[in-house]
């Protein structure tokens, strides 16, 4: 069998100790591995990795000590002609004259719904991996990649609480997020944060100035307030802007973090993860599954269809939110 793999979407920590695994693992099972470079674009330009003896092909050499790097040595992209009928039209083409049996896609939600249009019209068999930092699937407990953008986060919280408690400032930090507050709410209680504006979740600028004030009369000299991207009101400057006319008791500075939450060296967690999802992924695709999500539920490697990981919204652990809030103050 010939296993196509590819990264698509945003990069996230993890992607390539994931390849790393589908390779070494469908290689010892007797496939050849091509890697699609950039994602569905990629696959429509027929932009293959070559490897060391000029072959469009993925070797045991090819992935060597990937694990701890971060991004993704596909590279990855999305792909705009990809979602036209012409796309795919010509997206099935290229399997087919490429010899492609399977599909192994690595990203997220856009990732999957351009796995599902696919599989409408291709009869190869297509597992995905959840690569996104965004922890916004169904089917997993944890997608490769959040929490090393968890980590990130909190370092910088670390790192910014010691300027804060040296001015006595309060500082907004924007975290990525659109539609998911899983980073923001992970990286305000490992930081310990005293406040969290998620999409998830009203914030109330007037009650937030309250609790502040009710910190500064307690002789609170730092403040720190986690912001996801996403966030009803419209993000951190937007919420800073609100809070300085409500009153806030507290000078305030803003920091968003943006991609600097993609990239860097991978957690263990999510080098382990990885590796275990793209073993699993195509272990799966040689049992002759397709049209799925490999995921770890309850320390437990399962398949969700990939339509189910993303027709509903994700959402974020009330209890997280309860504690939180009673640890703040």
């Amino acid at each position: 069998m010939r296993i196509g793999v590819f990264c698509s979407g945003g990069d996230a920590p993890g992607m390539n100790a994931c390849l790393r695994a589908v390779v070494r693992a469908g290689i010892a099972a007797g496939h050849e591995l091509v890697g699609i470079r950039r994602g569905y674009q990629g696959l429509l330009d027929e932009d293959f990795y070559i490897n060391s003896s000029g072959e469009p092909l993925l070797r045991l050499r090819s992935v060597s000590n990937l694990s701890k790097l971060g991004g993704t040595i596909l590279h990855s992209s999305r792909s705009e002609e990809f979602r036209t009928e012409a796309g795919l039209k010509k997206a099935l083409d290229a399997l087919e004259k490429h010899r492609i049996d399977a599909l192994i896609p690595i990203g997220g939600d856009g990732t999957f719904h351009g796995a599902v249009a696919l599989a409408r019209r291709w009869d190869g068999r297509i597992i995905g991996c959840p690569g996104t930092i965004d922890n916004d699937l169904m089917g997993t407990d944890y997608t490769i990649g959040f929490a090393t953008a968890v980590q990130t986060a909190v370092e910088a919280l670390d790192k910014l609480r010691d300027t804060a408690e040296s001015h006595e400032r309060l500082f907004l930090v924007e975290v990525m997020g659109r539609h998911s507050g899983y980073i923001a709410l992970y990286t305000a209680l490992a930081g310990g944060a005293e406040v969290v504006a998620l999409p998830e979740t009203e914030t109330n600028v007037a009650q937030i100035v309250q609790h502040l004030q009710v910190l500064k009369a307690r002789g609170k000299q730092s403040i720190m307030i986690v912001v996801a991207e996403g966030d009803e009101l419209g993000g951190a400057e937007i919420l800073n802007e609100g809070l300085k006319k409500a009153g806030c008791p507290f000078q305030t500075r803003v920091l968003t973090l943006g991609h600097l939450q993609r990239g860097g060296t991978p957690v263990p967690s999510d080098r382990i993860l990885a590796s275990r999802l793209g073993d699993f992924a195509v272990q799966a695709v040689i049992e002759g599954e397709t049209g799925a999500m490999a995921g770890e539920v309850h320390s437990k490697v399962i398949l969700t269809p990939f339509q189910d990981t993303y027709s509903k919204h994700r959402p974020v652990p009330e209890d997280l939110i309860r504690l939180l809030n009673t640890l703040a103050n």
